[in-house]
């Protein structure tokens, strides 16, 4: 078995390196475990260590019903971010450098104090030291997007990339601040942070739950990202896309 999710793991990361798409693992080998499927995540994310990135903090997947319609699924995943993942606000990002980027809304946590296992939502906001608003660039590395929930999770939850605002104090009500998305100053979609389970603080109280689960801990210093708010946009070259976040401000990337 870990020749197999070695080799899986291989595949995924070649199809990341070369922008190509590959059939779902799933339909190979349809049982595979949500166990293996993480421990495929782990040894991806371990080859992009292995070459100079690092460890950047979290995200959360499938945390909004819109997002688990889009892809057909219904349960919340996570993945791994790094530094290389991070692209700069109101910058450029390639549409060629990737294989159907998507981009969502989404809420930024800035951890402060390190955060793993049961914790309250009360204890998970005192170890927080900003919030921001943020996108999430998403690419599956199946083709056509489509994916099981064990596909997403060994293909590190379509992490891609995710642009920052600035950060903001995190003590204020998040519950449900208006969210709208543009694309060329013309809105596709609002929304509100409740489509972050009720509340986005649920989706920080989940992260460092599921950390603790992995053995990880959430260190100072370390993104986590809530999870998508809208449907995620699929871009196109020649658009800037920009999310603004009730309270927190805006977040914005130009796509060539």
């Amino acid at each position: 078995m870990n020749a197999l999710l070695t080799g899986l793991a291989d595949r995924l990361d070649d199809a990341l390196l070369k922008h190509k798409a590959v059939p779902q693992i799933t339909i190979e080998h349809p049982t595979l475990s949500l166990a293996d499927a993480y421990a495929i995540q782990s040894l991806l994310v371990h080859r992009r260590l292995q070459r100079g990135e690092r460890r950047m903090g979290m995200k959360m997947g499938l945390t909004s019903r819109a997002k688990m319609q889009q892809v057909g699924v219904n349960e919340m995943s996570w993945g791994r971010l790094t530094n290389a993942m991070l692209l700069e606000e109101g910058g450029l990002v390639a549409r060629d450098a990737y294989i159907h980027p998507r981009l969502e809304p989404e809420l930024a946590f800035l951890i402060g104090k390190p955060l793993s296992g049961i914790v309250t939502a009360a204890q998970a906001l005192a170890a927080v030291d900003g919030v921001a608003p943020a996108m999430e660039l998403i690419d599956s590395r199946y083709r056509d997007f489509k994916f099981t929930l064990n596909d997403v999770v060994a293909d590190n939850s379509s992490s891609a990339g995710l642009v920052i605002g600035s950060w903001c104090s995190a003590e204020q009500d998040l519950t449900n601040l208006g969210v709208v998305l543009e694309v060329n100053g013309r809105v596709i979609d609002t929304a509100s942070t409740a489509a972050i389970l009720g509340n986005p603080v649920r989706s920080l109280v989940a992260a460092a739950r599921l950390a603790g689960e992995a053995g990880e801990t959430l260190h100072p210093g370390d993104i986590i990202m809530s999870g998508g708010i809208t449907a995620a946009h699929t871009i196109s070259p020649g658009e800037t896309v920009r999310a603004t976040l009730q309270n927190l401000g805006f977040v914005s990337i130009s796509v060539t």
